[in-house]
């Protein structure tokens, strides 16, 4: 394979930064999340219906994964009691995904941990440079959202 492009190399190692990121922060998410009886996956689930009830397809959208994979996680969580299917008033089969008390319990619990633990990460970099990590990523996943819509881009190269 040649050499890339200096533009190119740059953002592919941008790419295997966040390849590396995504790895651990799913392991340290896994760590937080355990001692509520949650997964990485599970949390992130929760998170979503905890502003209100969704549908798994709505919550599978908001976290930019396959609709079966939220499935099998959401239908975990109802078998152990963290959520409940109700009716969707708009739909009459896609039902909502709801906190029961016990799935808003451990979300609560998992939320407390994840403040000591990004407090204490946070803390350990300077404050100009996560603004700056932030803004970087969000502007590459900005122009990757653009360029694979359909309408205004996805372009072959």
């Amino acid at each position: 394979m040649s050499p890339l492009p200096r533009d190119a190399a740059a953002f592919t190692d941008l790419i295997l930064e966040v390849f590396q990121l995504n790895g651990l922060l799913l392991q340290a998410g896994d760590r937080l999340s355990a001692p509520a009886g949650l997964t990485s996956a599970r949390w992130q689930v929760l998170g979503v219906i905890d502003h209100g009830p969704a549908t798994v397809a709505a919550v599978a959208r908001t976290m930019g994964l396959a609709r079966q994979s939220v499935q099998q996680t959401a239908d975990a969580l109802a078998s152990d009691g963290f959520v409940t299917y109700v009716e969707n008033p708009h739909h009459q089969r896609a039902k909502l995904l709801s906190l029961t008390a016990a799935g808003r319990r451990a979300l609560r619990k998992v939320e407390a941990a994840h403040a000591a633990w990004a407090n204490r990460l946070g803390a350990s970099l300077a404050p100009g440079l996560l603004s700056a990590a932030v803004e970087g990523v969000r502007e590459a996943r900005l122009r990757l959202e653009k360029d694979l819509t359909p309408e205004d881009g996805a372009h072959e190269t």
